[in-house]
């Protein structure tokens, strides 16, 4: 194979001359081809391919007369190496064995060359700078990353007892309607207008919880890192603050009774705590941020926590110990839902799959993923335990069933509403007759459950609406918030 060093032709300039590769033998050779001289050397194939292609591009090549032993030399005409400096290199000793440091340390048959030493030297001299200032900056961001710790306080803002010496945990019997009966008993309506605004928050509004079944009292949580407890009748007041997050408080969860109810905040913690009186019964962390939690319903000693780290987290409360971590999702967990009769539980991720677990098994038993399908960050059961909706980022709110095979029900999509880019919430009326969702021009949507049919809308806030819940026993009682600090409560 056959490598063509080209000379300069007599009507270049010699500015030009000087970019053709020249080898240092070349003046004792005579020209064999009208160009210059061609000389035959023994190469493999893709050698010659690299030097073809370098020298057409940059006019630079190797010259393969000359041995391959030394380094490369700069040629002043072209600016870049295309000869080699034939000098051997002298070859540091060996070194005494034994010694570990300093100058006599053993190095044996791995003792570099003069100017490799001195190049590695360079090397490792950038490198611990660069190690050193890469360092710094880790440290001062995890300084400017790491949540202040903050002391677990409660403000109750009304009377403890109240003549007949009861708390205000006690469910109402005055009100002509029973709240003590099973959700879902009388038929639900769409609201027609508004009936109070709380007002108290600072911040935009993350979460809404209904006391379990009777639905006296409404827990809020948002991003002025505050937990709110209101009073949903008589004079419808802030009844208790709770503080203890250093940061915005993302997800709350009341158990079975409503005696106590967790709380996950952007501090990368998750609180427990006692809903009469404020105290905080103990912390829960991995480092990492929790998305959303959720009470086991078969035992409110343990609760699941969907974290940012793509991971589901199983905690054991009596002995504050993991009881099983899920990491088989490939993006942050947004939401935990228990299906089929509390068995299992349904997880959506940034990953865009649904999964389905059994407790205390790290293997999914259902993997549901499209390559239409989207991110889900807000999934809510139907009240008959068959089915679940989730909303879609793709402007739609999709319905997967809750046992068996738990596909997806491509018949039932509900259209309307815009959630694109928030994390709008999807809920049932307690009925199960209605679908409910907010969008992110603050409007209220209401979807008959059977047709999928819109049947209502209305506008219930300036900026997106994200929370919606509907009363567990009266019959057209709705909460809002979203992200103003207001929340609304309509009938």
């Amino acid at each position: 194979m056959a490598l063509l060093n080209a000379a300069p032709q007599a009507d270049e300039s010699p500015e030009e001359a000087q970019l053709v590769h020249k080898p240092a033998q070349r003046s004792t050779l005579a020209d064999n081809t009208p160009t210059g001289h061609a000389q035959k050397e023994a190469f493999d194939a893709s050698t010659f391919r690299q030097q073809h292609q370098d020298f057409k591009s940059t006019g630079v090549a190797l010259d393969p007369s000359i041995a391959t032993q030394g380094q490369l030399v700069h040629n002043q005409h072209v600016g870049g190496d295309n000869t080699q400096n034939n000098r051997p290199l002298k070859r540091h000793k060996k070194g005494e064995v034994g010694v570990l440091e300093g100058k006599k340390a053993y190095k044996g048959p791995w003792a570099a060359y003069d100017d490799e030493e001195s190049t590695s030297e360079e090397e490792e001299e950038d490198d611990s700078v660069n190690d050193v200032e890469d360092n710094t900056n880790v440290v001062i961001a995890d300084a400017e990353t790491e949540p202040e710790t903050v002391k677990e306080s409660s403000i109750l803002h009304v009377k403890g007892k109240d003549y007949l010496g009861r708390s205000f945990m006690h469910i109402p019997q005055d009100l002509g309607i029973k709240l003590t009966r099973d959700p879902g008993e009388s038929e639900w309506h769409v609201p027609t207008r508004k009936a109070h605004t709380y007002t108290g928050h600072t911040g935009g509004v993350n979460a809404l919880r209904l006391f379990p079944k009777a639905g006296h009292l409404l827990l809020s949580c948002g991003n002025d890192s505050k937990i709110k407890l209101w009073d949903v009748y008589h004079k419808r007041e802030l009844i208790r603050t709770y503080s203890g997050h250093s940061r915005a408080v993302k997800d709350i969860s009341f158990n079975n009774d409503g005696t106590r109810f967790l709380s996950a905040s952007y501090d990368k913690s998750v609180k427990l705590w006692d809903t009469e009186s404020g105290e905080c019964l103990a912390q829960f962390s991995t480092g990492k941020i929790p998305n959303a939690v959720k009470f086991n319903p078969n035992n409110n000693n343990e609760f699941l926590a969907a974290m940012a780290d793509r991971k589901i987290i199983h905690w054991d409360i009596t002995t504050k110990e993991t009881i099983q971590t899920y990491d088989h999702h490939l993006g942050p967990v947004n939401t935990i839902t228990f299906v089929d009769e509390n068995r299992r539980f349904m997880t959506t991720s940034d990953d865009k799959t649904v999964r389905v677990w059994d407790l205390q098994i790290n293997v999914p038993i259902k993997y549901i993923a499209d390559p239409a399908q989207h991110s889900m960050p807000s999934v809510q059961i139907h009240p008959s335990g068959n089915h679940v909706a989730a909303q879609s980022m793709d402007n739609q709110i999709v319905v997967f069933a809750a046992k068996d095979r738990f596909r997806q029900n491509r018949k039932k999509t509900f259209t309307g509403a815009s959630s694109a880019g928030y994390a709008i919430e999807v809920n049932f009326s307690a009925d199960g007759k209605y679908l409910m969702s907010g969008d992110t021009g603050g409007n209220a949507y209401f979807w008959d459950w059977k047709t999928c049919k819109l049947k209502s809308s209305f506008k219930a806030h300036d900026s997106a609406l994200r929370c919606i819940a509907a009363h567990p026993q009266e019959s057209s009682k709705l909460v809002t918030a979203g992200r103003g600090s207001e929340i609304k409560l309509w009938e």
